[in-house]
């Protein structure tokens, strides 16, 4: 599940970029934008063994993030689609928004939880 909801992060991130450029939603575009950044999520999950403790911040989100920030603009680089200081930036803030923050929202749900059976509500 954890590995889904990475991807889906990677995918939102894409789509909301294409709309807010005016680049357009076909199929092809999508794909073609998305692969780089889908690789280096591959990437992170595979340095960090993420399948471990997939929904952790340590190491399995920070690898997730950064592998796919480093790897994606690396391969959209070198396959011709471009970086630029500002992407680059946005990236980074939005991936670790939505790559972090739902295992940050996880951790803090395990502990309310674990609050409330041991009743330190």
């Amino acid at each position: 599940m954890s590995v889904l909801l990475d991807i889906c992060c990677v995918l939102v991130f894409v789509i909301l970029g294409r709309a807010a450029h005016a680049v357009g939603e076909s199929l092809a575009g999508i794909a073609s934008t998305t692969w780089p950044f889908l690789t280096g999520l591959g990437v992170g999950w595979l340095v960090t063994r993420a399948w471990r403790r997939p929904s952790g911040l340590l190491p399995a989100g920070i690898g997730a993030w950064l592998g796919t920030v480093a790897v994606g603009m690396a391969l959209r680089e070198v396959s011709g689609q471009g970086t630029d200081a500002a992407f680059i930036g946005v990236a980074l803030a939005f991936l670790a928004l939505f790559l972090l923050g739902w295992r940050v929202a996880w951790l803090l749900i395990g502990l309310a939880r674990r609050r409330t059976r041991h009743g330190f509500s």
